[in-house]
């Protein structure tokens, strides 16, 4: 289901990602396409936006200075329902199984194409 087709246009999206060249194009193509966009580049700010923030869905990357991102969606699903997009560089299946368990609604390798990221 596309992101528009959940409510999802013209809603907040979090990105939490420490390399930051690939969160600027993931921030300048959701913006191009309607999406209004925060960006941390670290585990801990990034787990302090999504669980303070008024955020309609977040995109989180695993492996992050500070705070992980299993113990990100871990903690975000405890108190919040929204749709949670785990990137990362890693490819085993037993990464995919782990961010699936602690709650994310699906789960991306990089490098993705930026047009798979609106069809999640």
């Amino acid at each position: 289901m596309k992101l528009h087709e959940r409510g999802l246009a013209m809603s907040k999206i979090l990105i939490v990602e420490d390399e930051e060249s690939i969160a600027d194009i993931e921030k300048d193509y959701l913006e191009l396409n309607g999406y209004e966009v925060e960006v941390c580049n670290d585990g801990t700010s990034g787990l302090a936006a999504a669980l303070h923030e008024d955020i309609d869905m977040c995109i989180l990357d695993i492996m992050l200075p500070g705070t992980d991102g299993f113990e990100i969606c871990k903690q975000v699903r405890e108190v919040k329902d929204i749709p949670i997009i785990m990137v990362s560089a890693k490819k085993e299946d037993i990464d995919k199984i782990r961010g699936l368990g602690v709650g994310a609604d699906d789960y991306m390798t990089k490098p993705f194409s930026l047009v798979s990221l609106l069809q999640e």
